[in-house]
């Protein structure tokens, strides 16, 4: 069973309604250690002081950033004092329309849960939000930083969703490359982008995507461990030849996406 991670509240007018919260993805990345590759011993970080070419005890390490060439030290007790209060609260400001919400703003997800004698409450704002098609505004502190984050409703929970700060999110003004309003195209370019799109609709099955790197990856570490030869290395693929012909590059792509279809559709008459 998963673990809580947090115990709160949300708070939305004069309900209150107890929580705990869960991280609600898992990143299954491999992760490697550093090892000296002659007898394959863990590689240790040291902390070390370049001016004085020694090895430092933690307990004289200070944090500073560098202003203009020269650091400025700042203190735990100053940073202390102007951290959020910490609350065991989700305080919903207000509720918008989810489309509103660029997803370039989302960070990371999670799921709250309703603490004992909560249920109700919880299960009146998540069914409350559903039928209204609004998700709730809110901030909460967590590990003494404040955030901004969402609230929706998903399934039979309420996910939360921290989101970025305006300042945190890159200005396209700061992307190089991205085509100017004169550079147009043409009607028929856009029906065939158009008809290509529709081609390739469809329902969204997460279960169709898989990360297939990491599953070769860990079929290798699998094989190697066992003592096994390891599996024979495929070549790069090339790099696919840049079409300069627009229309034709869209006629063929309708067409591919027609083919791929059609033995999907006769899988599913079988």
């Amino acid at each position: 069973m998963a673990r809580a991670m947090w115990t709160g509240s949300i708070s939305f007018g004069l309900v209150n309604v107890p929580v705990k919260l869960y991280t609600a993805a898992k990143n299954r990345d491999v992760r490697f250690n550093q090892l000296h590759a002659p007898d394959h011993s863990r590689i240790q970080m040291k902390r070390f002081c370049a001016e004085e070419q020694v090895e430092i005890p933690y307990d004289e390490i200070v944090k500073g950033i560098d202003v203009d060439g020269r650091y400025v030290v700042i203190t735990d007790e100053e940073m202390d004092a102007l951290a959020p209060a910490v609350t065991q609260g989700i305080e919903i400001e207000e509720f918008v329309n989810l489309v509103d919400i660029d997803p370039v703003y989302f960070e990371h997800s999670y799921y709250l849960a309703p603490e004992k004698g909560g249920a109700k409450a919880y299960a009146l704002l998540r069914d409350a939000m559903e039928q209204s098609g609004k998700i709730a505004l809110g901030r909460v502190v967590l590990r003494q930083k404040q955030y901004l984050v969402a609230l929706r409703p998903t399934g039979r929970a309420l996910s939360m969703a921290t989101l970025f700060f305006p300042d945190e999110v890159v200005s396209q003004d700061e992307i190089d490359g991205l085509p100017k309003d004169d550079v147009e195209a043409t009607e028929r370019e856009l029906k065939m982008a158009q008809q290509l799109i529709e081609t390739l609709t469809g329902e969204f099955e997460p279960e169709k995507f898989r990360d297939e790197y990491r599953e070769q990856l860990e079929a290798l570490i699998e094989e190697k461990a066992a003592g096994n030869a390891p599996v024979e290395l495929k070549p790069k693929a090339a790099a696919p030849a840049k079409v300069t012909d627009l229309m034709a590059a869209l006629e063929a792509s309708i067409a591919a996406a027609k083919d791929a279809k059609e033995p999907a559709k006769g899988r599913k008459t079988a």
